[in-house]
């Protein structure tokens, strides 16, 4: 068998007819049919029922065809990952780390792999991020998780198989104002902080997660909104907030909040794929080239 044989007899069966494979392939009819006639000689039986009158597979046709295309398929695979010089990467990056660690990842890449066609797809939820992971139109995804296994901050994970590296913690730190009850206390247990206000965003968002796991429900929640308006609301003496450490240090450095004495556990910045998709073949050697 010849795949050239192969694409002419799969374009035989999806056009019904041997004049309508020519018109598609832009080849002779005779052409066609000589191929058809070529491949079935090599097998020693028909692959078409020639009584009828459209081209119908005959039982050994039947059996060819998964055959045929799945061995068409892995040809063009192996064309592109020969011919192709630029490996096409589709990054979504979770919006709460897009301004603050999506440059320093590019950097990377791109320094390691000049070759490399990044596609961003930035601004997006976690669960859009997990999702066009999982259904393949994503190649990789940059969130935000606790240590451990995928989805120990406690969000939910699609049913697809996902692998991740982790490339970084990001530290958390829980800050108020210099004139919140707390600022002056010298120890804190999450028990101290009953009756206190936590500022949150939504109940997805990592650092809302990251709260969940430090302090359960010991402190009441005021969901006030993203990172720039809950640490406003905290200067301004609303409540506390659970905040990336890069977010709150200029307002530490001024005196605008202050860092209360109790230290979270980092989140891992991690870099999550699909573990059984023909995307990762390219995608290893991008990982293997990306410090954790």
């Amino acid at each position: 068998m010849e795949l050239r044989q192969l694409r002419v007899f799969d374009a035989v069966v999806t056009h019904r007819t041997v004049t309508g494979a020519a018109v598609a392939l832009g080849l002779a009819p005779a052409s066609v049919s000589e191929q058809v006639r070529t491949l079935e000689h090599s097998l020693g039986t028909d692959l078409f029922d020639r009584a009828r009158h459209d081209l119908t597979l005959t039982s050994a046709g039947e059996r060819l065809l998964p055959w045929s295309r799945r061995l068409l398929d892995q040809a063009e695979q192996a064309r592109r990952e020969v011919v192709v010089t630029r490996t096409r990467l589709r990054l979504g990056v979770l919006a709460a780390v897009a301004a603050t660690h999506l440059p320093t990842v590019l950097a990377r890449l791109t320094d390691r792999r000049p070759g490399l066609d990044i596609s961003l797809h930035t601004d997006a939820t976690r669960d859009v991020l997990l999702d066009g992971v999982a259904a393949g139109a994503l190649e990789a995804a940059l969130i935000l998780d606790a240590p451990g296994p995928l989805g120990a901050l406690g969000f939910p994970l699609p049913p697809a198989p996902l692998d991740h590296l982790d490339l970084q913690a990001v530290h958390l730190a829980l800050v108020a104002a210099p004139t919140h009850p707390l600022a002056r206390a010298t120890t804190l247990a999450p028990e101290n902080l009953r009756g206190h206000r936590l500022l949150v965003d939504t109940p997805a968002c990592s650092y809302h997660l990251a709260g969940e796991r430090l302090l359960g429900h010991h402190v009441q929640r005021l969901r006030t909104g993203a990172v720039p308006t809950t640490r406003a609301c905290a200067a301004q003496g609303l409540g506390i907030a659970l905040l990336p450490t890069h977010a709150v240090h200029d307002h530490l450095a001024t005196g605008a909040l202050t860092h209360l004495p109790l230290d979270p556990p980092p989140l891992h910045l991690r870099l999550l794929w699909r573990a059984d998709h023909a995307p990762l073949p390219a995608l290893r050697p991008l990982l293997r080239t990306t410090p954790a």
